[in-house]
C-alpha cells in the first residue's frame, strides 16, 4: 500500500504530494482556506473559493495552481486526483488519490452534517482512508442543528430585550458566515466584526446569500446582534461595549472548561466538524482496508477502532511509529 508520512503535514510518499501541510512544500493538496492549512507553496491543488480565500489571506494561492471542480478527475502523472465536497465550509474539499490501484481518501477537516451555506460532503469508498479526528471519543454527539439555532436566536432576542447588545463568538471565515445564513429569518439587526465582513463580501462574490448587514461600529452597535472571531474575547473592543452578553459557538461546548477560557456567558454546539457518530459513520461508509487517523483525538479514535477489528493508526500519536506502508 501507499507510503504515508507525517512530518507538520501527511505525506504520500509514491506520489510526491503533501496534504494540508504546516510549512511550504513543492506539491500539496489544500483542503480548505482556514489559517492552520493555508500556505504558499510552488504547485497546489484547491477548489476554486479555497483560491480565492487564500488569496484575500495571503495575497497568493501558490506559483502554480491547479484549481479543481467538485468530481473533476484530473490526471498528474504517478496519481488521479478527484476533489469532492467536505461539508466543513465553502469550498473545502476532500480529496481522492487513484494510485497504481490503490484509492486513497484524504478528508481534511469533514463533516457529513447538512451545512447551509456550503455543498454536503460526499463519500466514495477507499482502501485507504485518512481521516480528521478532532472530535474523536463517544462523548462528542452534537445535538441537532436546528435546535442549537434555535437556542442561539432565543438567546439573542433575550438580551436584546433586557437592552445588552448579544455577541456570537464564531470563525471569520466559515461558522460565522454559518450562524449568519442561521439567523435570516430572526430578523435581527446584525452587524459584523471587521473581519467577517470580509470574508462574507468574498462568500456573496461567489454567489452565497445572507440577510443584511452592517459593518462593526461601536457608536451604533447597540440594538444589533455582534458576530466577532473567537480571537476578541476579553478585547478592549469587546470590553468597550458597557452592556453585553457573550457566547461561543463550538463543539467544545461538551468541555465544562470552555466557559471560563473564554470568559463567556453562553455555550453553543454548533461545529464545523464531524462529531464521534460521523466519524464511525464515514469509515462505515467508505469501508477501506485501514484508517489513519490525524488531530484531536487521533491516537483514542484509533484505538477504539482496533479494538472494533479495524487496522486502524494514529498518524499524530504520541506512543506510534509515523511511517507506514
Amino acid at each position: 500500500m501507499t507510503e504515508v508520512i507525517f512530518d507538520r503535514g501527511t505525506f504520500l510518499v509514491d506520489c510526491d504530494l503533501w496534504l494540508d501541510p504546516r510549512g511550504s512544500r513543492p506539491f500539496a493538496f489544500v483542503s480548505h482556506a482556514h489559517c492552520n492549512h493555508v500556505r504558499h507553496h510552488q504547485r497546489t491543488i484547491l477548489t476554486e473559493p479555497t483560491a480565492r480565500f487564500m488569496r484575500a489571506r495571503l495575497g497568493s494561492s501558490g506559483k502554480v495552481q491547479h484549481v479543481l471542480r467538485y468530481g473533476e478527475v484530473r490526471d498528474f502523472g504517478s496519481f488521479r486526483a478527484t476533489l469532492l465536497p467536505a461539508g466543513h465550509m465553502l469550498g473545502s474539499a476532500q480529496i481522492l488519490i487513484e494510485h497504481q490501484g490503490e484509492k486513497i481518501l484524504y478528508t481534511g477537516d469533514f463533516k457529513l452534517r447538512p451545512w447551509l451555506s456550503s455543498k454536503p460532503a460526499e463519500v466514495v469508498s477507499a482502501d485507504t482512508l485518512i481521516m480528521e479526528t478532532t472530535f474523536g471519543l463517544p462523548h462528542y454527539k452534537f445535538p441537532p442543528a436546528a435546535k442549537t439555532i434555535s437556542r442561539i436566536i432565543s438567546f439573542c432576542r433575550e438580551t436584546l430585550e433586557d437592552g445588552a447588545v448579544p455577541v456570537l463568538l464564531g470563525h471569520s471565515l466559515g461558522k460565522d458566515q454559518e450562524l449568519l445564513a442561521a439567523l435570516a429569518g430572526a430578523d435581527f439587526p446584525l452587524m459584523l466584526h471587521g473581519s467577517i465582513w470580509q470574508m462574507t463580501r468574498l462568500h456573496e462574490e461567489l454567489g452565497a446569500v445572507f440577510p443584511p448587514y452592517s459593518r462593526f461600529e461601536p457608536e451604533t452597535v447597540t440594538g444589533h446582534v455582534l458576530l466577532c472571531p473567537s480571537a476578541t474575547a476579553g478585547s478592549g473592543m469587546l470590553e468597550n461595549i458597557s452592556k453585553k452578553k457573550v457566547a461561543i459557538i463550538t463543539g467544545w461546548e461538551l468541555d465544562e472548561r470552555t466557559i471560563c477560557r473564554y470568559g463567556c456567558d453562553k455555550v453553543f454546539p454548533l461545529s464545523e466538524h464531524a462529531d464521534y457518530g460521523e466519524l464511525m459513520e464515514m469509515i462505515e461508509l467508505v469501508n477501506p482496508r485501514r484508517v489513519l487517523t490525524l488531530h484531536g483525538f487521533a491516537e483514542e479514535f484509533a484505538l477504539d477502532l482496533r479494538r472494533r477489528g479495524i487496522d486502524a493508526w494514529s498518524l499524530t500519536g504520541g506512543n506510534q511509529m509515523e511511517f507506514f506502508s
